[in-house]
């Protein structure tokens, strides 16, 4: 299984050369095998690459990713139809009843919720926690109270201080924009691996907006994230985000978190492959009405 992630920050020439990823720099040249790479992030403007070597990546199921002016994500490549059976899971997918899919949001906004609780908890922010601990028990199918909005507004300002918002520009902002837009391109590069429609989203469903289905998927992780950025930058509130900090928000994607083996006992793995797990545990209730899906827990080291 893919284990590296490739982030490059600095002028670079990009090219294939016997299966494997050749970056060339003034200092250096350094070459990567493609198949144990799983994420190119290109983090600076002057960095030239080949088409047989993009080819290459798609052929290996590896998500390049692209950042804009202001150097946060903002496209992703991934493989057309790697999946043997790609047309029968788009089937499937499409065919899924509505109830069936405000059944398994309810159970993502939950883990969501309870996730945001968990991490409250951590950082001694009791009072918030409970609340959210009981918000989490009363997701109903849907979400038609929209309990997620609700526990966005007891949690942040608890994690990260009275006052605070997600629409301020402010370090943490971009860091979890930044860590949120990695998650999402590692899910979505999963998705495609197993045949799935990205578009064809479970809750979000933007006309607008090519990977509603990662953007579901994505919620119990949101929480894992939020403790990796606070725990990992105390508060820098005059910095913007530096190679450093990307490079450190990247390799979330290779720590363990806990996710729970199929047969409900507790397991680890990286993020990586847990988002892999999450991906195959939705492929099968497509099959079988009778699987779950599994999905991450905040539990710290």
């Amino acid at each position: 299984m893919a284990w590296r992630s490739v982030m490059i920050t600095r002028p670079s020439r990009l090219r294939l050369k016997d299966k494997a990823l050749v970056v060339e720099q003034e200092d250096g040249t350094v070459t990567v095998p493609l198949e144990d790479m799983a994420a190119l992030l290109i983090e600076h403007q002057q960095v030239n690459l080949t088409a047989v070597l993009l080819s290459a990546c798609a052929e290996h199921q590896i998500a390049v990713i692209t950042v804009d002016e202001t150097h946060h994500p903002n496209g992703v490549l991934l493989a057309h139809l790697p999946h043997s059976r790609a047309v029968k899971v788009m089937r499937l997918q499409m065919a899924m009843s509505q109830p069936r899919r405000k059944r398994l949001w309810q159970t993502i906004v939950r883990q969501k919720i309870s996730n945001q609780s968990a991490v409250l908890h951590y950082h001694g922010e009791e009072r918030a926690a409970c609340r959210l601990a009981q918000l989490s028990r009363e997701v109903r199918s849907g979400d038609r109270e929209n309990a997620e909005g609700v526990a966005s507004q007891i949690y942040f300002p608890a994690l990260l201080g009275r006052g605070f918002s997600r629409k301020q520009s402010r370090f943490h902002n971009a860091a979890l924009n930044y860590g949120y837009a990695i998650i999402r391109a590692a899910i979505a590069r999963s998705l495609v691996a197993y045949g799935f429609l990205t578009a064809l989203g479970l809750h979000h469903h933007s006309e607008q907006n090519a990977f509603n289905l990662a953007d579901d998927l994505i919620e119990p992780f949101r929480p894992l994230l939020d403790h990796y950025v606070v725990h990992q930058f105390p508060e820098k509130d005059a910095e913007h985000l530096k190679p450093p900090h990307k490079a450190t928000l990247v390799s979330i994607l290779h720590r363990d978190i806990s996710l729970p083996e199929s047969n409900g006992e507790p397991g680890r793995c990286t993020l990586l492959a847990a988002v892999e797990a999450v991906v195959i545990s939705l492929s099968q209730i497509l099959l079988d009405d009778k699987a779950s899906l599994r999905l991450p827990l905040f539990k710290p080291d």
